[in-house]
Formats: structure tokens, sequence, C-alpha cells
């Protein structure tokens, strides 16, 4: 299991990639095999995980919390962007299969 704190350093990059224009980097975060979750759809593989990240609009995160849940962290976020419903509060990233360098499973939900 991770521990929060373990957890921030991948967590900051994830969200500081995300919201940026380097596309590369934000995939490099991401093992060969990993498992995306965002609006009950699954991505698995980097070759899916672009495909579904080129559709994602470039928006903002505030992390508002992160908490260790079971064997997963879990980080809630407000999202602001060009969309319909911006801001948008209470976003949470389930980190659940993660270490210092690379993200497996990532589940987001409202």
């Amino acid at each position: 299991m991770t521990t929060t704190a373990a957890a921030l350093p991948i967590i900051r990059r994830y969200f500081a990639l995300a919201s940026s224009r380097d596309t590369e980097g934000y995939f490099d975060l991401f093992t060969d095999d990993a498992l995306v979750e965002d609006e009950g759809k699954e991505y698995r593989g980097i070759a899916s995980i672009r495909a579904w990240r080129t559709e994602v609009p470039l928006v903002e995160y505030t992390i508002t919390g992160i908490e260790p849940v079971d064997d997963e962290t879990v980080v809630t976020c407000t999202v602001t962007g060009d969309f319909p419903g911006s801001p948008f509060a209470g976003l949470k990233f389930h980190f659940e299969q993660f270490d210092a360098d690379q993200v497996r499973v990532l589940r987001i939900r409202t």
C-alpha cells in the first residue's frame, strides 16, 4: 500500500502534466498496461489512453483533498475549463495501483 506522503510526488506530477501541453510527459506517467476509467469507460494500454486523452479538453485542476482509502489514494479536485458546467467540484481520482514513477490503475469518478 502506498502512503499518502509517498503518493504526493506522483500525484502532483500527474495533475501538473494533465493540465499542460506536455502530452508525452503525461503518457510517460502510465505503465504500458495501464488502465484508466473515465465516465464509466475503460481505456487499457497507452494507445487507448492516448486516444481517450486527445478527446479531453485542456483543463485546470485544483486539488481539494487527498486521502488514503484502503489500498488506494483518492484525490478530490475542482476542474475548471472550457466545458459545460465549469467549474466542476468534487471529481475524484482513484489512484489504485502506482509507484513513485508510474500509474497502473486510475479511475476517475464523480
